[in-house]
């Protein structure tokens, strides 16, 4: 069994280890923290972690850094957020202000969250399953070219421009516009999906313009329901390749690819104050056991979502989690704000 001051020396290997990137011994532990005991104390102590495969040592006669197994019980038991400074605070809420629509704030999002923590940011997009459609559009571009827009609840906003078979006028697209809106206008998303398709599978339905808009629109109502990441600050993993124990191609290919992040980041488990951290090899059956993921939920209409960062095993956590929270809280604020105004 480890004792309370055991679990102390590991904060302490812990966070040395992160700041200083070299392997932590029992005399710079007694030099730097006021435990009052001696260093062979220490080292029993640190001896003790060691059976308990918290911390390793990296070298015959070095320091010890500490295991996956070891930043887990530090994240779970020992580590404490430390507060975003007035300054990180104000550039949170300044560089989320004003975006121009959802795209927008997911992708100012990132970007200040890769900022502040200097690793790659995450951010899954609110879903829009269950979300309603409130408004549908429809704008002649041309005689036969048409721009379809769709709006939901959750803040979705779709624009596809699609040809027509045949030319219309303005009083055809008013009364295409009435009947499409007429079956999906307030309608879960699900739901005028498969109205939509009820329409198509009619043989009684042939007007070839209004075939030609349920198509392209329940293909649309198919982006609404699909789960969607935003990233940003990829290039901080060349920059940071000293720090993973392995290659850095597994996250690249994560990075491209997307699936594989967008279900890591939905299968962690949060804790009760809606953050989630997973280390090391507890992202082996991902491919990314060569590296950490931290989270925070934030609300949103459809529900909830992520956002996070990731990076190597060996990263600032209670900073990391401190950064995810705070931008996760405004991110939320954002949203409700938009929902109260519409």
């Amino acid at each position: 069994m480890v004792t309370e001051r055991g679990l102390q020396v590991l904060r302490a290997i812990v966070q040395d280890y992160v700041e200083t990137h070299e392997p932590v011994g029992s005399r710079s532990i007694v030099d730097r923290y006021s435990f009052g005991v001696s260093a062979a104390t220490i080292r029993n102590d640190m001896a003790l972690l060691e059976d308990e495969e918290l911390i390793t040592a990296p070298h015959t006669s070095s320091g010890r850094v500490p295991t996956d197994k070891g930043y887990r019980v530090f994240v779970d038991h020992l580590a404490q957020l430390r507060p975003l400074s007035m300054a990180q605070r104000t550039a949170i809420e300044s560089f989320l202000a004003d975006p121009v629509d959802l795209d927008d704030l997911m992708a100012r999002t990132v970007r200040v969250l890769t900022q502040l923590t200097g690793q790659v940011a995450l951010a899954q997009y609110p879903s829009f399953a269950r979300a309603h459609l409130t408004h549908l559009e429809l704008v002649a571009l041309a005689p036969n070219r048409m721009l379809i827009v769709l709006v939901t609840d959750a803040g979705g906003v779709s624009q596809r421009v699609t040809p027509l078979p045949v030319a219309l006028d303005e009083g055809d697209i008013a009364v295409l516009r009435a009947r499409l809106s007429a079956l999906i206008t307030g309608r879960a998303v699900s739901d005028a999906a498969e109205r939509l398709q009820t329409l198509l599978d009619d043989q009684a339905t042939t007007d070839a313009a209004l075939r030609v808009l349920a198509g392209v629109i329940i293909d649309e109502l198919g982006e609404f329901r699909q789960e969607r990441l935003v990233m940003a600050g990829a290039a901080t993993l060349a920059r940071r390749g000293e720090d993973f124990r392995g290659s850095i191609h597994p996250l690249l290919e994560a990075i491209e690819e997307q699936v594989t992040l967008l279900r890591l980041m939905s299968e962690m488990e949060a804790d009760a104050h809606g953050l989630a951290t997973s280390i090391g090899t507890e992202n082996a059956p991902f491919g990314l056991g060569e590296a950490s993921i931290v989270a925070s939920d934030y609300a949103a209409p459809g529900g909830t979502a992520r956002v996070g960062v990731m990076g190597p095993v060996r990263m600032d956590y209670p900073s990391n989690l401190a950064a995810a929270r705070a931008v996760a809280r405004y991110l939320s604020r954002m949203l409700d704000e938009d929902e109260a105004g519409r």
